[in-house]
């Protein structure tokens, strides 16, 4: 017991901190044999032609809102296209949209999914880079300019925005949860694109190039995920570029972020599923050891881990007194108080930021099995459900 008890601990702390310090790590050594990797960038003229596809469902009040952050953003004349997909909405979007002859509109009534609507929308593309962003996000006036100087190097073939969500200081465990998680991650994906690749790419702002672009299944969840990762399948990097950002509000609640996260868990694990070539360290030696560590571990055996530690804590100090295990279970218990204390002053309605970390720990751990457990049970939709978020 003893042996496991340990094992599963160091995967643990491996997942959540070890990997981000063993990153850094390799990326000192790296710099001082090295030097920094040198970035290749386009000039304003040599900019390639790019379209900027959202897609779109029930979004009429904020369409119009993105759409006027969308017509301010930069990028030379003659080179951009915009194309907004409404399929299935039922409220105003698509009407809102026609009023805009910049866009071109692609809407049907039948709700297919927004795969389904990405791969329609694909038959009317022909520029170079294709930019994805959410229609309830908003992004920087030089988000197309800052991704797109990047496809200058052939080596590139896939590019990753930067996700900022929108907090204050009565933020709720939600968005002190979420804001905290993604200033986490960004500092991640920055040091993972300067090691070799970026894991992935988040939907709310990300780009491929479109001679490389592989259709993926329409049941596919993690649309996104899949197609930045195939990309990287074939040998080309996924660079992040944290100046050109997305900027969403955080879910209403965290009920809201719950269903959000298990849909994400879920799509984790179809993902592992058909991504499972990238798990191949002898063919892809540093970008399969970036994906185990970055993405299959918090996808897979971790959540579980952190059940099987508090048991095996138990069962350990009736066998033995040792002073360490007692030291260990004090602090699984404090932390999963300290947890608690975050939920109830979420139903209170209490602002203390300092239990809101532990408690969307928990949460999002919590995602994880049960996004787990709706894949296998094949219970979740690829149609997004989305999740309510603060206005």
């Amino acid at each position: 017991m003893e042996i496991i008890f340990w094992i599963s601990i160091i995967i643990i702390v491996y997942t959540y901190l070890g990997y981000g310090f063993i990153l850094y790590l390799m990326l000192l050594i790296k710099r001082m044999m090295k030097g920094k990797r040198p970035e290749i960038f386009y000039e304003w003229d040599d900019l390639p032609t790019c379209t900027l596809l959202i897609a779109a469902y029930n979004e009429e009040n904020f369409i119009s809102e993105k759409i006027r952050n969308t017509l301010s953003l930069k990028y030379p004349e003659g080179k951009l296209e915009l194309i907004f997909i409404t399929d299935g909405s039922t409220d105003r979007t698509p009407e809102i949209l026609k009023e805009y002859p910049q866009i071109k509109l692609l809407h049907q009534n039948e709700r297919k999914g927004k795969v389904a609507a990405i791969h329609r929308a694909m038959e009317h593309i022909k520029t170079e880079i294709i930019i994805f962003t959410d229609a309830n996000t908003l992004l920087n006036k030089d988000a197309l300019i800052n991704i797109s100087r990047h496809y200058a190097d052939e080596k590139i073939g896939a590019v990753a925005g930067e996700k900022r969500v929108h907090s204050d200081e009565k933020a709720d465990a939600g968005s002190a949860g979420e804001g905290f998680y993604w200033k986490y991650e960004s500092l991640l994906k920055k040091w993972d694109s300067e090691l070799y690749s970026t894991i992935g790419a988040a939907g709310e702002l990300f780009s491929v190039r479109m001679s490389l672009y592989s259709g993926v299944s329409d049941d596919t969840i993690l649309d996104d995920f899949m197609i930045s990762m195939l990309i990287a399948a074939k040998g080309y990097r996924i660079v992040y570029e944290p100046e050109a950002f997305a900027i969403e509000t955080a879910s209403e609640n965290i009920s809201e972020e719950l269903k959000r996260k298990v849909r994400i868990a879920a799509g984790g694990i179809q993902s592992i599923v058909r991504l499972k070539v990238l798990l191949n360290f002898f063919r892809y030696r540093l970008l399969s050891f970036q994906y185990i560590s970055h993405r299959v571990l918090r996808w897979t055996i971790t959540p579980f881990l952190l059940i099987l530690i508090l048991l095996l804590n138990v069962l350990i100090l009736f066998q033995s007194k040792e002073i360490t295990f007692s030291i260990l279970l004090a602090g699984q218990v404090i932390f999963y108080l300290l947890a608690y204390s975050g939920l109830i002053l979420e139903k209170g309605e209490l602002r203390l930021k300092i239990f809101f970390i532990p408690y969307y720990f928990c949460v999002m751990n919590y995602a994880v099995i049960l996004g787990i457990k709706r894949y296998l049970w094949k219970q979740q939709s690829a149609v997004w459900e989305k999740a309510e978020r603060k206005i």
